[in-house]
């Protein structure tokens, strides 16, 4: 249970009883207002890193490893790493490592439910 979740139970349970009833009706009208579009997976699917790999291979494997995350919060980082390679000659494995270590930070900000990061709380 993430720190979300946790805060809203314990608002739930802090809440008299008619209004708990209140709060379950507004949640579930909510739940019908915006049903899930798609099951995106929480944990990161295993996809092994192959042997050789280019930047842009890397970056797909990476966004296909970690669905659950926004890559439109990542383009910046991700956007200027793939320039150091192509347009600065900077090593490939480098780069890819340093992709990897920005896809897993992402990663544990959202598990850590950081406010400002993927999370949808």
């Amino acid at each position: 249970m993430n720190k979300s979740e946790k805060k809203l139970l314990n608002l739930y349970r802090d809440l008299p009883r008619a209004a708990r009833s209140t709060l379950l009706d507004f949640a579930a009208f909510l739940a019908e207002r915006y049903p899930p579009q798609v099951e995106v997976p929480k944990e990161p699917l295993e996809i092994t890193r192959p042997t050789e790999e280019s930047v842009i291979a890397a970056v797909k494997r990476l966004s296909a490893t970690y669905p659950m995350l926004n890559k439109d919060t990542m383009l910046h980082e991700t956007s200027a790493l793939v320039a150091q390679h192509l347009v600065q000659g900077r090593n490939a494995i480098e780069v890819i490592n340093e992709l990897e270590d920005i896809f897993r930070q992402r990663y544990q900000s959202l598990q850590n439910d950081d406010p400002g990061q993927d999370s949808d709380a």
